[in-house]
Formats: structure tokens, sequence, C-alpha cells
């Protein structure tokens, strides 16, 4: 059973396109967790068919991916895929990422959409915030890939039990790759395709991730 986990905030206006094109796509267990939104978010996914998990209040991407995670453990997934409620993924990639999972015996898929030439990256993101990323992702976890903050990733069995996201906010992207790696989970990234309508964190975004890290690193965990 692969389970489908879309994280979902404010997102009223693209998350039934979203969870319609899975199912178009022939994947039916959906589940969106709604993080707090204060617009019609949970009915238009439910409308849509998804299964709708509800946080009372805004705690973050990380949080909301933990709570879908969470339902796929004990739901006994054999496999989940992280997927936006955005609308800048593209449906058909997953299964592809599926097939070169089982193909090279990875525990976790990573995208990246400098993988092929399908993606038209603005120039500011592309040759400044992540290429900044990828340097910090590398900092944090000892990992080098070629693009560390997309949040389309899929988890096998052994990495849905060993990697648990205790970062709330965006930070979570790096600390995925950082117990994946300690855990000795076998990472391959795949291309996907995204399509821009926003230009997502910039440039204070990407301060409260690395002050999320180092916050962590203090701490310990």
């Amino acid at each position: 059973m692969v389970l489908i986990v879309v994280p979902a905030y404010n997102e009223e206006k693209t998350i039934g396109r979203v969870v319609r094109g899975l199912l178009q796509h022939g994947y039916n267990g959906i589940v969106v967790v709604d993080d707090g939104s204060g617009d019609a978010t949970y009915n238009e996914a439910r409308a849509a068919g998804a299964l709708v998990l509800h946080h009372e209040i805004n705690r973050g991407q990380g949080a909301a991916l933990e709570t879908g995670d969470e339902y796929a453990r004990l739901a006994g997934a054999n496999a989940i895929v992280h997927f936006d409620a955005d609308g800048q993924f593209n449906p058909a990639d997953i299964k592809p990422a599926l097939q070169r999972m089982e193909a090279s015996r990875a525990d976790v898929v990573l995208g990246s959409r400098f993988l092929d030439e399908r993606s038209q990256i603005p120039l500011f993101k592309k040759y400044l915030i992540l290429p900044v990323g990828r340097w910090i992702n590398y900092v944090f976890s000892g990992v080098k890939l070629t693009d560390a903050h997309n949040g389309f990733r899929i988890f096998n069995r052994k990495a849905l039990a060993a990697v648990h996201i205790t970062l709330d906010g965006m930070a979570h992207n790096t600390e995925i790759v950082r117990q994946s790696r300690k855990a000795g989970l076998r990472l391959i990234e795949v291309p996907v395709e995204i399509t821009y309508h926003t230009y997502g964190q910039g440039f204070f975004g990407g301060v409260k991730i690395v002050g999320d890290l180092i916050w962590r690193l203090i701490v310990g965990k």
C-alpha cells in the first residue's frame, strides 16, 4: 500500500485539483494534513476524495508531514510519497520514482528539479537561493544533493520507521536527510518537474531554516 501525504495550509484554491490529479493517476490512498488552515482547505480536500487529518492550529509543514507519516505507520503502509498541495508537482513523476526506488533498492527517494530540463526555475532561485540551500544541507547533513529543498520524496517501510520529523518548520528537509544518513538508509535522487506559481521561501525563510538547524544541533537531537 502506497499512501500520498499532502501537507496543506490555506490551499483551498489548489488542493482539490491536486487531489483529483493524484486520483486520476491511480493513487487512492491520499492523506491531506490540514495544518490549521483559515480557509476551506479541509472541505475542498474532502470533497475531492482525500482522507483529511486536521491540526487545530498552524504548526508548520514539518509537523504536518510527521502527522501524515504517523498515520501511515499505523496504517501499515509499504511506502509513502510526500507531495505538495500548491499544484507545483506532477503526479506522473510518482510511478517512475517508485520504479527507480525498487530497481535500485533505495530506502529514500528525493526529487530533484536539476536532473532534467522540464522545470523552468526562476533565475534568482536557480543561481542563488538553491545553491545556498545545497551548501547548507551538506553542512548539516553531510550528504551532497543536487536539490536540497524539494518537497517530493518517497520513504519505504524501513525509512518510515527510522525517520521521525521533529522540526515543525521548513528545516525538516535537511533533518530528513540527516536522519536518513545516520540510520544508514540508501538515498537516491530522481528527476521531478516543478511548475512555478510563487517563489516560495525567500531569504528570511532561509535564515529561519538555518536557525532551526543550529538550535537542533545545540540541543543535541
